[in-house]
């Protein structure tokens, strides 16, 4: 991956910029984190520096100069950090442990506005050169040392200094802005190597489905993009994209066996169609004989408009799409006017029809005319194929609510379909050899398939030895529980 195709892409960009405000937050964090310890440690100085005061102000109010001396003389003797100085008013040292200050220091009384040069005694001896406080010879450059103290002039104008060197702190406070500061260079090369790496992973990916991308526009149709099985963001797009591209392979599937299925199985009706009518032009007939042609004419025009019908609302319905509303349904008053509207037909080929419904209604939420159809689909081809198959022909259209799903079935015993057939037998137009001689389209398993699926159900064929059995398994989607779920 070269860098500047990296940082044409956006998420590269966004990790530049939150890199950048990274560093500069860091920096802000660094300089702030120091500056409070300094404070801290300042603080922590002065109160050291207090509490030596108030020692040497009890020994100078119990025994006066002579005894002040001797402590000063005492603790400054002792390692640690601690400066004493004791100078007359012309600022010559008398007791202590500061060889040399800055010029000025001892001027004021009080703390020291800011930290002061010194030298302590006892340090290398080429670096001093005086034995007064003030020698102009003395430069605060050649003093190794820091510090900060409080003066205060005695009542006979002699000047006390107690002071602690700044050392151990500015090391303490470097430490940490060090300390920080590595880390937060590590941190900040870790984060651009992790930018680098990843950036160039998810471009690689990127690449990939641009690739089966353009052979998908190329004509595969049946390529899909690539998934890792990681889970994250590429793969749910990559997921939803082949979702899709499914989808519109189904639909250009069934476009095509439509197209097909057309030029086929509707050849046939045309073409009798256009035969009756020229037999009816040729020769002298009867008003009969040509009200009959007519008849039979309207009758096979009939017959080709509900397969146009039955084939759009398929068609519509696979697609997802219907303007037909939906609203609360009960299957249990369906069952019951398509078994009143087909006792009729039932009868006259001598078929029992018989409906089992539970006490209770059973409500889903779906279209009434579209359930309505295809239940009487279902039912139509149940007594067409089982009428004179058996002693006593019966078709039984019952009803169950189980496990969630309200299940509609329509079960018969006549010759039923092999289980080999029975996917192919809820494609459009297929009609197995055992019903070439009954009439029809091949268009009724697959419009209830289609409002099934509509509907988010399932049809499902089964044997029934002898017979067959259509299950309608709608899931529970009550108006109330969809409105819950809402």
């Amino acid at each position: 991956m070269r860098l500047p195709a990296a940082m044409r892409t956006t998420a590269a960009r966004l990790s530049a910029l939150y890199l950048i405000l990274f560093a500069v937050f860091a920096l802000i964090l660094v300089f702030y984190v120091t500056s409070l310890s300094g404070r801290m440690l300042v603080a922590q100085t002065q109160e050291t520096i207090v509490e030596e005061v108030q020692g040497l102000a009890s020994a100078y109010q119990r025994g006066g100069l002579p005894l002040l001396v001797r402590v000063v003389e005492r603790r400054a003797r002792q390692p640690g950090a601690n400066l004493y100085l004791i100078a007359d008013p012309n600022g010559r040292v008398l007791s202590g442990n500061v060889q040399a200050l800055q010029p000025g220091v001892l001027d004021a009384v009080g703390w020291t506005e800011r930290p002061f040069a010194y030298q302590r005694y006892g340090e290398n001896e080429a670096e001093r050169q005086a034995s007064r406080i003030g020698d102009e010879d003395v430069a605060p450059g050649d003093m190794p040392h820091q510090a900060l103290a409080h003066i205060i002039r005695l009542p006979n104008q002699m000047i006390l200094l107690v002071g602690r060197d700044l050392g151990e702190p500015e090391r303490f406070r470097k430490v940490i802005r060090n300390s920080l500061m590595a880390a937060l260079g590590l941190m900040g090369l870790g984060a651009l190597l992790i930018w680098y790496f990843v950036g160039r992973q998810a471009l690689r990916r990127i690449d990939r489905m641009a690739q089966a991308s353009r052979r998908i526009m190329g004509g595969d149709l049946a390529g899909r993009l690539p998934v890792t099985g990681e889970g994250d963001e590429f793969d749910r797009l990559s997921e939803n994209l082949n979702a899709m591209l499914a989808r519109i392979g189904a639909l250009n599937e069934g476009l095509r066996q439509v197209s097909d299925n057309v030029a086929h199985d509707l050849k046939t009706p045309l073409t009798r169609i256009r035969n009756r009518a020229e037999a009816a032009l040729t020769g002298r007939k009867r008003t009969s004989e040509y009200r009959e042609a007519l008849e039979q004419t309207i009758a096979e025009s009939d017959q080709l408009i509900r397969t146009f019908n039955a084939i759009l609302m398929i068609s519509r319905l696979e697609a997802g799409y219907s303007a037909e509303t939906t609203g609360p349904v009960d299957l249990v008053a369906t069952v019951a006017d398509v078994t009143e509207l087909y006792e009729p037909a039932a009868e006259e080929v001598g078929v029992a029809l018989e409906s089992e419904t539970p006490q209770q209604p059973v409500t889903i939420s779906g279209n009434r005319e579209l359930i309505g159809q295809a239940l009487s689909n279902v039912v139509d081809n149940a007594i067409k194929y089982s009428a004179g198959q058996a002693e006593a022909p019966k078709v039984v259209v019952s009803l169950k609510a189980e496990a969630g799903e309200a299940v509609l079935s329509v079960e018969d015993n006549g010759q039923g379909i092999p289980e080999e057939d029975r996917v192919r037998a809820t494609e459009r137009f297929v009609r197995l050899e055992a019903s070439r001689s009954q009439p029809g389209s091949g268009l009724g398993l697959s419009l209830a398939k289609a409002v099934m699926t509509f509907h988010g159900g399932r049809l499902e064929l089964a044997s029934r030895e002898p017979g067959l059995a259509v299950r309608m398994i709608f899931p529970d989607k009550t108006p109330s529980a969809a409105a819950g779920k809402e």
